[in-house]
């Protein structure tokens, strides 16, 4: 490069163009392709028009052609390689190269690139058909390669974006390696596994997405042992790298300080080299993230096992409460983090889809009915201003780039906790596979504050909190439950204001103190399962929902009616599916479960349900009054005869003292009246338990009638369902599933019976005075 220009050798020996962005890419990769592939300057082109075009495409243009030799590209014949340049920054997305692919169709070539200055895709061309129809490969043939059909319908052969089996099987692959070579325990293997996909991780962001390969595993070692020198052999080169990626990660203590990798470096290579042909970056986040989650639950089912919830179970609780983009969403038994995970994926997905309406709505807006007939240099400013707006759109979609909607997503709306250190680690290790929001996830008890975790925080809660356990009432809340850095107090208050001092403060005001004395339901139980109700309630903000499994005797064991008394004076029943025992036997449990769905009382419901409350607390007292009345005079009548004879005898005893009478007289008088008071005495003492026993029997009856008549008057439906098939048999395997169809009959009552109000966003994009591409939010209400 020189002034602003940089030289451009198939433009012609002495070329030079200015050096724009997309210059630059196309000139660097031009390099790649003749030192790296070995192909020559004579066999391409760059900026080649094509004459016949589709509309909507103009006339595309070839950033740089090649074909399989110079004679070929005399001839005028079939391209061999077409390339696609962009400058932008952002992740490449196959359905934004319409210009290009249908420019490799049309060249009838085999191969289509994508690349710009952080990755580059390769793609096979299917002619004839959309491009999004591309199938990703692994990489292009080499120059030498060129005429060897058998070795190009390998490549060909070889698709980047594996499938859910495949990654599978790699995994296994992996774990057997460790088992057979270290010796390890399966979740012992299965640590060491998951250090390696982050390291794999970390280098395939930091290498500008290229392969983490045995090859540059060697490359990096012999380079490390120039600059370590010495200290290259104190410390070996993988624990080395190991060492890297933990302080990368360390933010999200993920690793333990002083964790190394437990594996012998032969191990690490032979899994390197397993892993190699794949770039974890690149692979759909559906296809990593769902094989990853199959590979835990085998792995695991014996030890993990309770921390899994199935995959059915988890589509149907989110698609019931279908939250939405702006809502924030907390499972504070997270174990390894699957209804984050779909709930992450079921709002991303509806941004994707509002991301693709805008590119349609821009395209049809910028490429009018008579775009074909424009002059060429009209057509290329028009795509070029598309492929412009289709990028800075991309950044929406990216978790790295802040500010942007699926970052807000990503990294202030997905939140959890576990107590259980592997599994909190695995929660995250799976969210990245599934395409990040792993940042909001701790090692932590559930049924405590951490982090943006506190109370009235949340839109939506998903969790399965563990059944049957007891919280044991000498369990006390230490200093070491909450959090001392004073600089992360300040950090955190000042991201979500002065609720997380409140928090932070009611935590600290018990320390010392049994755990249970947090919770109201302390008082009178211990069970786990109904204080992690209580916990979730608090979580949510008034008017938030909630979706949680639980032991079916929670609803009808009658020694819980104290406990569903307490609930039903705080939320609203959504929704009860009963569902079958099998669903979780393979994961070790022994009690059948119900789904619960409930929604905290808004302001208002809270306000009249107090208010229903006091009024027939009131109406009921005033009823009752005559019969608590009549009880307390048939008491007092027996009362006041003891005391009559008691006064009775005192002045006998005083008239014997003064000798004002008969003495013999006066003390037969005393003996019959102290005969008497005995009797009277007895009579009371029965008459006492008798009125305490109807004084109880009456409150008890007030009580029971103040609560049905508040019940008949706070009246709502509450639909139950017997689900008898819910995806997953006791062995595990998928079997038959009707939840869908519970599903689709309850977003139809939904519509009929508003269930709750969704605060959300409705973003707009539009093209500014400049040319540049705008984005307006406005919040919005919906059922």
């Amino acid at each position: 490069m020189k002034e602003g220009k940089i030289k451009a050798p198939l433009k012609g020996e002495n070329a030079w163009l200015v050096a724009t962005p997309e210059e630059i890419i196309r000139q660097r990769f031009i390099c790649r392709l003749v030192n790296e592939y070995g192909y020559s300057l004579s066999q391409m082109a760059q900026e080649l028009s094509l004459t016949k075009s589709r509309r909507g495409t103009g006339r595309a243009r070839g950033d740089i052609v090649i074909w399989r030799s110079e004679d070929d590209k005399k001839a005028g014949k079939s391209a061999f390689i077409v390339v696609e340049c962009k400058a932008e920054r952002v992740k490449l997305k196959v359905e934004d190269f319409f210009q290009g692919s249908n420019y490799a169709a049309f060249a009838d070539a085999m191969f289509f690139i994508a690349t710009n200055e952080k990755e580059t895709k390769f793609f096979k061309v299917i002619k004839g058909v959309i491009p999004k129809d591309l199938e990703e490969i692994i990489n292009i043939p080499p120059a030498k390669d060129i005429y060897n059909e058998r070795r190009i319908n390998e490549i060909l052969a070889q698709t980047k974006t594996f499938t859910r089996d495949e990654f599978q099987r790699l995994l296994f692959a992996c774990h057997d390696v460790i088992r057979n070579n270290d010796k390890l325990s399966p979740e012992m293997a299965f640590d060491e596994i998951s250090k390696i996909l982050f390291m794999k991780i970390r280098y395939e962001r930091q290498q500008d997405n290229t392969l983490f390969s045995e090859k540059s595993f060697k490359e990096l070692q012999e380079s490390d042992r120039k600059v370590r020198g010495k200290g290259a052999d104190a410390v070996p080169f993988y624990q080395f790298l190991f060492q890297q990626t933990k302080q990368e990660f360390a933010e999200d203590k993920i690793f333990e300080e002083n964790d190394i990798l437990r594996i012998r470096e032969a191990s690490f290579l032979q899994i390197v080299k397993l892993l190699e042909k794949y770039n974890l970056s690149d692979t759909s986040d559906d296809v990593k993230g769902i094989a990853f989650e199959e590979f835990l639950g085998k792995t695991f089912r014996g030890d993990l096992g309770q921390f899994f919830t199935p995959r059915t179970i988890v589509d149907f609780m989110v698609s019931i409460l279908d939250p939405q983009e702006g809502e924030t969403i907390c499972d504070p038994c997270c174990g390894t983090g699957g209804f984050l995970i779909k709930a992450f994926e079921h709002i991303r997905e509806k941004i994707e889809f509002d991301i693709h309406q805008a590119k349609e709505a821009f395209r049809s807006q910028l490429i009018a009915e008579d775009f074909d007939k424009l002059p060429d240099k009209e057509q290329e400013a028009v795509m070029e201003n598309i492929n412009q707006l289709f990028s800075e759109l991309n950044e929406e979609l990216e978790p790295g780039k802040q500010g942007k909607r699926l970052n807000v997503l990503s990294s202030r709306c997905i939140f959890g906790t576990d107590a259980e250190p592997r599994s909190a680690r695995t929660a995250k290790m799976n969210m990245i596979m599934h395409g990040d929001g792993h940042g909001g996830v701790h090692h932590h008890d559930g049924l405590l504050n951490v982090n943006g975790i506190f109370e009235e925080r949340f839109d939506v809660i998903f969790t399965n909190p563990p059944f049957g356990a007891r919280i044991s009432r000498e369990l006390k809340i230490s200093e070491m439950d909450v959090l001392q850095d004073q600089e992360k107090i300040r950090s955190y208050s000042e991201l979500y204001g002065d609720a997380y001092l409140i928090g932070l403060q009611r935590v600290i005001e018990k320390i010392d103190k049994p755990l249970l004395s947090l919770y109201e339901t302390g008082d009178f139980t211990t069970l786990t399962e109904v204080v992690f109700v209580e916990r979730c309630l608090r979580l949510l903000k008034k008017g938030g929902r909630m979706g949680i499994v639980l032991p079916e005797g929670f609803l009808n064991n009658s020694d819980l009616q104290r406990v569903r008394d307490f609930f039903e004076s705080r939320a609203k029943i959504l929704l009860i599916v009963s569902i079958p025992q099998d669903v979780f036997i393979a994961a070790g449990a022994t009690v059948k479960p119900s789904l619960v769905f409930m929604k905290r009382f808004t302001e208002e419901e809270e306000t009249l349900y107090q208010n229903l409350q006091s009024a027939v607390t009131k109406e009921v007292e005033e009823e009752y009054l005559p019969k608590i009345a009549e009880v307390n005079e048939a008491y007092q009548l027996l009362v006041n005869n003891v005391k009559s004879i008691e006064d009775q005898l005192r002045n006998l005893q005083l008239s014997l003292i003064d000798k004002s009478a008969s003495s013999k007289a006066l003390q037969k008088e005393i003996q019959l009246l102290e005969g008497q008071i005995v009797e009277a005495r007895i009579k009371e003492r029965g008459g006492r338990k008798e009125y305490k026993q109807q004084l109880a029997e009456l409150e008890d009856q007030k009580g029971q009638k103040i609560k049905i008549e508040v019940k008949r008057r706070f009246d709502y439906e509450i639909p139950v369902v017997q689900v008898e098939k819910a995806g997953i048999t006791s062995t595990g395997a998928k079997g038959e599933n009707d939840l869908p169809d519970v599903t689709q009959e309850f977003e139809i009552y939904r519509k009929q019976h508003p269930q709750w109000i969704v605060k959300t966003y409705i973003f707009s994009y539009e093209i500014d005075g400049h040319g540049k591409l705008r984005r307006t939010q406005k919040e919005t209400v919906k059922w």
